[in-house]
């Protein structure tokens, strides 16, 4: 087995030599010599230890926990780069002389935004995603994880996409679609690293020793199958040659407008919640002590779910070439979607009944808490901007920036930094996180943060909206668009500075993993008892 191990590296080195020979643009000669130097460095590494004997231990805990660990700390890593990208731009829209010019824009906002984006949401998010679904669904099925070896290659091999990506963005390289997809021997990739993933996943469940699935893995699953769907689908592409990054796409026109809404929308609706709600139907039950305060609304909430969010897409489409008929199935299936999402947001709220008193002395389930009400919030704000004559006012405005970063920086981020302020003493054997005074302060300075942001984005967009379509007596318009620009400088101002605070709370939680996994201990103090009311 060793021996294939190496004809395979070898291979792979080689054409990827070849590549780096014969590649036409600098995006993809990068990437075949970087995927020479991986296979050639993983070469040596199984040539020095072929002969050695490598004993196999069980996991203490009885389940595959280091692929996890791996997980975790990808998590963090790249939150903290996602995050700084995405302040760094905000701050460049605030202060245009921020994009230096090196020759190459290798550092302008229009390389850098995509690089945020898919940093926070593939990177942040799917390492989020990948980990907690594989301490979930060992947990609930009662079994190790399917295929170990394979869930080593999944997480590595999602390392080496996500490289891909930022460095093919910062080069240049993308389909030019609205989410500055990668462009195809990327996404080839991916696509057998999502396969594995699901049959990981499957497996697990197949081999499990419940005989119940848990509805945390409902969504994990729903969140998987549909992702691959929508990535194959809206990648559609044909390769201008085998030695360059360059292809064309299969749709084209409102086809391909549409075809990208049904991606982006659904991009938001399995991994930014489906996905996550796994992890909150799991993971606030356990910090709460509690049990799903209603496991058949779960189940309403999942089915409800899944069907109405696949319709939503062209919403994002009014007033465009789309047809009425389309955008407004759209609209309507949006604003029904506003029932379940909120079924499942009180779900898990109310999950803390009998447990309140822990939202005092307990600053992850505060954090749980928070993103349950930004989800609440994001998922009731969705649907009324997808209502034709408030969309009208919204779309192309910094509003709907503002609903995208309430929903990802407070319901996404904080549940995963929950999740992970959960799993990190757990993973590496320690009684509690290092600092819990720690997390109080990441939980205040990220909820700031949002606030300054969220408001900020809503002030501007809405002013901005207000401002495209004032007219004077005449039917002239009132003001150009050079004027909106200079009337948000204040706002971009303050979005900056919830960024920064936001960028900070999370610096803070990685100090705070990285001393609870180093095992110091810190002095807990004593939490003070409430004096009853006289």
């Amino acid at each position: 087995m060793e021996y294939v191990k190496l004809i395979l590296l070898a291979i792979v080195a080689i054409f990827a030599g070849l590549a780096a020979n014969w590649g036409h643009d600098a995006a993809y000669q990068a990437h075949a010599v970087l995927i020479m130097l991986i296979a050639a460095g993983m070469f040596i590494w199984v040539l020095r230890g072929i002969d050695e004997p490598r004993p196999v231990a069980a996991p203490a805990t009885g389940y595959e926990d280091g692929v996890i660990r791996a997980g975790v700390i990808a998590t963090a890593f790249w939150g903290i780069a996602g995050f700084l990208a995405g302040t760094f731009i905000a701050l460049q829209l605030a202060f245009p002389w921020l994009n230096f010019d090196w020759g190459q824009p290798y550092t302008n906002f229009g390389r850098l935004r995509p690089l945020h984006t898919s940093a926070v949401i593939f990177a942040f998010g799917g390492n989020a995603l990948i980990c907690t679904s594989f301490w979930v669904v060992q947990r609930t099925s009662g079994v190790r994880l399917f295929a170990p070896k394979l869930a080593w290659f999944v997480f590595w091999g999602y390392q080496l996409f996500i490289v891909l990506a930022a460095t093919g963005y910062l080069l240049g390289a993308t389909q030019s679609k609205e989410y500055a997809e990668p462009e195809w021997y990327v996404d080839l990739w991916l696509t057998i690293i999502w396969v594995c993933y699901l049959a990981i996943f499957m497996g697990t469940l197949f081999y499990r020793k419940e005989k119940h699935i848990y509805v945390a893995n409902w969504f994990y699953l729903s969140f998987i199958i549909t992702v691959a769907m929508l990535h194959i689908v809206n990648n559609l592409s044909i390769p201008v040659s085998i030695w360059g990054s360059k292809s064309v796409q299969v749709f084209a026109g409102v086809q391909d407008a549409m075809t990208q809404w049904w991606y982006g929308h659904n991009a938001v609706g399995f991994f930014l919640t489906a996905g996550f709600l796994g992890m909150m139907y799991y993971f606030v039950p356990k910090q709460a002590g509690r049990p799903v305060y209603s496991y058949k609304l779960s189940i309403i909430h999942f089915w409800a779910l899944i069907f109405l969010y696949i319709w939503a897409g062209p919403h994002h489409l009014h007033y465009t070439a789309l047809p009425d008929w389309a955008s407004t199935l759209g609209m309507v299936f949006s604003v029904i979607l506003w029932m379940p999402s909120w079924g499942g947001m009180i779900n898990g709220l109310m999950t803390l009944q009998g447990a309140w008193d822990k939202l005092r002395t307990d600053p992850i389930i505060r954090m749980f808490v928070i993103s349950l009400g930004f989800y609440g919030m994001s998922t009731f704000e969705g649907p009324m901007m997808s209502i034709r004559a408030v969309n009208s006012l919204s779309h192309y405005t910094d509003w709907t920036i503002g609903h995208v970063h309430s929903g990802a920086l407070g319901w996404n981020g904080m549940i995963t930094f929950a999740c992970l302020y959960f799993l990190t003493p757990r993973l590496w054997g320690r009684a509690q996180m290092y600092s819990m005074p720690a997390i109080n302060w990441h939980f205040w300075l990220a909820t700031i943060g949002i606030v300054l942001y969220a408001a900020s984005m809503w002030v501007t967009g809405i002013m901005e909206g207000l401002m495209w379509r004032e007219v004077d007596d005449q039917g002239f318009l009132v003001n150009s668009f050079a004027d909106t620009v200079a009337a948000k400088f204040p706002m971009y101002v303050v979005r900056a500075i919830g960024g920064m605070l936001y960028l900070g709370g999370a610096l803070i939680m990685c100090w705070n993993m990285w001393m609870t996994i180093r095992g110091q201990k810190a002095a807990v103090a004593p939490v003070p008892q409430a004096t009853p009311a006289e």
